[in-house]
């Protein structure tokens, strides 16, 4: 249960933890303080709505048919071969996260904004559902895997919206993100090898 709790923990945290509109448009408000709570709160929903549909419907699915396990084992893997590679690629280019300013919005704006960047993202269905869903299919106990990965969310989107006036100057650092990279592709290269190695 524990393993399957950090796997999901892990995987996600190293999806989520990047660079993205996402992640810029939390941090922007929590740094306003302008609904930056309801904010924070939102994306943490939309993420475990996605997350368990993708969980508990995909695992469903994939349980039934060892060809589609075995697909998305293999293809579950590639990616996040691919993904780590690419923390690696960005951390030998490190970016500070940029916020941007503006006039004050209503809560009725903000969430719908909140909305839109979240859920018109296709990345986030990838993310969420394909990825995090089909890997969740193949673990021991599929329920502790997406209460990791949503925990994973929860810790990310809270420490934006409470701790942005500590976190901006370190988020706007390249080193801190050429670490925060390097450890993400270490994340990702360890749970494909526990993917590649363990028995169908």
């Amino acid at each position: 249960m524990w393993q399957s709790y950090t796997n999901g923990l892990a995987i996600t945290a190293g999806l989520i933890i990047a660079l993205g509109a996402q992640n810029a448009f939390v941090l922007a408000q929590s740094l306003r303080r302008e609904h930056h709570l309801p904010v924070a709160l939102l994306c943490i929903v939309c993420d475990a709505l996605l997350i368990s549909a993708g969980v508990f419907g995909l695992a469903t699915l994939l349980l039934q048919s060892e060809l589609l396990l075995g697909v998305a084992r293999w293809g579950g893997a590639a990616f996040l071969i691919w993904y780590g590679a690419q923390a690696l690629r960005r951390a030998c280019r490190p970016a500070g996260l940029q916020t941007e300013t503006g006039a004050s919005r209503s809560l009725r704006a903000v969430l719908l904004a909140t909305l839109a960047v979240t859920l018109l993202n296709p990345h986030v269905y990838l993310d969420t559902v394909l990825l995090i869903g089909s890997l969740g299919a193949q673990q021991p106990v599929p329920s502790a895997y997406a209460a990791g990965a949503a925990s994973a969310s929860m810790l990310w989107f809270l420490c934006l919206a409470f701790g942005a006036a500590w976190l901006a100057p370190w988020l706007a650092r390249p080193l801190t993100w050429r670490i925060i990279d390097l450890v993400v592709a270490a994340m990702m290269f360890a749970i494909a090898w526990q993917l590649i190695a363990s028995p169908l």
